[in-house]
């Protein structure tokens, strides 16, 4: 939970506490968040958590979208029982998936997982078949990862995909749940700028991409920002739950996008670094960067909230540690404290590695695959777990380095401060050795932030309060951050000239 002492200025903060209902989505499991805020102070209380479980069935992986459905209902119904009375409901979600809807009305089969190889390929087919890459980056701005919406879809016309086929509408995941509470179809902002489909400077589905499609534009909805009031939720829903017309809210539907809307910076000039298994690092931006130099180093241009574009490159995280802990098994430390210790204890920079490198996308043995690359390149070869742990977490920081620098370039601003958020915002020994690498002050926290973020913008569409700087100054003053400041500068410009010279 996160508590603050904050009254800001020209706002009617209401004596009376409100209370928000948030679903957040990842790829592995889901959670019910019930937000509360009074007199400038924000409370968050999880309510229910539960698996997302992949279905393998047919040779593809489904999403069970009627089981996440179930699991939202089930915490509506617990917000009842408690008698609590939320002002509103909002939803996020992982991006790029999606449902069909029938002339019926009814779910076309449960959504295909983005996880399912049937894209592989499917990316050069598109640009040899119908649209060039230049082009698709000019009129996206979207980084190119195959299991883009845009490629999903491509390869499910080629491949006649019977759902497809007999669509009347496409929602992506998080509009889609909140069509099944509501009975009313939108078109996201955020979650939309996933898919490769979405025109960030006319902010709607770019119309030749549809068109090599197949596909007519009104099949997705409209167009709406964080914020929009989508409906309330059906009779059927309130018979369920025991619950009134609740409002149902499109906050950013994309989880990155509620997380960074929770970074608590003071002003413009910063970085973000969503830390995880994953690691997004990015800017907020007026206007998206699209140019031969974000095409070239394959940047992303993602829709945020209030007209921002957010500007990140996708890399590996934590990925690579959590595939050698459990190839470790038993042979290495349980606890996580006394393994990064164990670490810390090692000769630095023996061996560096490019996270990014595709040897380590899904390797058979992620070790191993460490100790290969190591060998190819002429270094120490890691040995143990805590060798190979301190080479992750050098390798990583080095990683950011790279991008950190990318962005300062790309950047309209200069860029003094770099805010940690999520998981890996609790990761002392990697927050020292970023804030090291790149030069940049780091500030690491909230763990929380998609949470954080599809509260706030709920309270603010219900003028609990103000624009985007008045919910990131909350969030600020609701918790503890904590400040790396850049330490053995020479050692560490050392050590990216290395880094530099494996990535050329």
């Amino acid at each position: 939970m996160y508590h603050c002492n904050l009254i800001r200025k020209n706002i009617n903060y209401m004596d009376k506490s409100q209370c928000f209902f948030a679903v957040d989505l990842g790829a592995t499991s889901g959670r019910t968040i019930a937000g509360f805020i009074k007199d400038g102070k924000v409370r968050l209380e999880e309510l229910t958590r539960f698996p997302n479980n992949l279905i393998e069935t047919g040779g593809h992986f489904y999403w069970d979208i009627y089981a996440l459905y179930f699991e939202i209902i089930k915490g509506l119904k617990l917000v009842a029982r408690r008698g609590l009375e939320i002002e509103s409901i909002g939803i996020d979600t992982w991006g790029v998936d999606f449902v069909f809807v029938g002339e019926d009305g009814a779910l076309l089969r449960n959504p295909v997982a983005y996880r399912d190889p049937y894209t592989f390929g499917a990316m050069d087919e598109y640009f040899a078949n119908a649209v060039s890459k230049e082009e698709v980056y000019q009129a996206t701005g979207i980084q190119f990862m195959n299991f883009n919406s845009l490629f999903q879809l491509y390869a499910m016309k080629r491949d006649g995909n019977s759902a497809l086929k007999n669509a009347r509408k496409i929602l992506f995941l998080p509009d889609a749940l909140s069509w099944m509470l509501t009975g009313n179809a939108v078109c996201e902002y955020t979650i939309a700028s996933t898919s490769q489909l979405l025109n960030p400077v006319t902010k709607d589905l770019d119309t030749r991409l549809l068109d090599s499609l197949g596909l007519d534009r009104g099949m997705f909805g409209e167009m709406v920002m964080p914020g929009h009031k989508i409906g309330v939720l059906t009779e059927e829903v309130q018979k369920m739950t025991g619950l009134g017309a609740v409002p149902v809210i499109a906050v950013a539907g994309h989880d990155t996008a509620s997380a960074v809307a929770a970074v608590p910076a003071k002003d413009e000039h910063f970085a973000y670094l969503s830390s995880g298994t994953w690691s997004l690092m990015g800017i907020e931006t007026k206007e998206p960067i699209i140019n031969e130099l974000s095409y070239e180093r394959n940047f992303t241009n993602e829709g945020g909230v209030e007209d921002t574009t957010r500007f990140l490159k996708n890399i590996c995280g934590m990925w690579l540690l959590e595939r050698c802990r459990k190839e470790w098994g038993d042979d290495a430390p349980a606890d996580y404290g006394t393994l990064l210790g164990e670490a810390m204890k090692v000769e630095p920079f023996q061996s560096i590695i490019n996270p990014d490198d595709e040897t380590f996308a899904n390797p058979a043995n992620m070790q191993q695959a460490i100790k290969d690359y190591c060998a190819k390149t002429g270094q120490h070869v890691p040995e143990g777990y805590a060798e190979t742990c301190r080479c992750i977490f050098e390798s990583l920081a080095l990683r950011y380095r790279q991008v950190a620098g990318y962005l300062k370039e790309m950047a309209s601003f200069p860029i003094d401060t770099l805010h940690i958020i999520g998981g890996g915002s609790l990761n002392a020994y990697l927050n020292q050795f970023t804030a090291n690498a790149t030069g940049l002050t780091v500030l690491a926290g909230p763990q929380e932030c998609t949470a954080l973020g599809n509260i706030m913008l709920q309270a603010k569409a219900a003028g609990a309060v103000g624009g985007i700087f008045d919910m990131r100054r909350i969030i600020a003053d609701s918790i503890t951050m904590k400040r790396f400041d850049p330490q053995d500068k020479e050692m560490w410009d050392k050590a990216y000239a290395k880094f530099e010279s494996l990535t050329r």
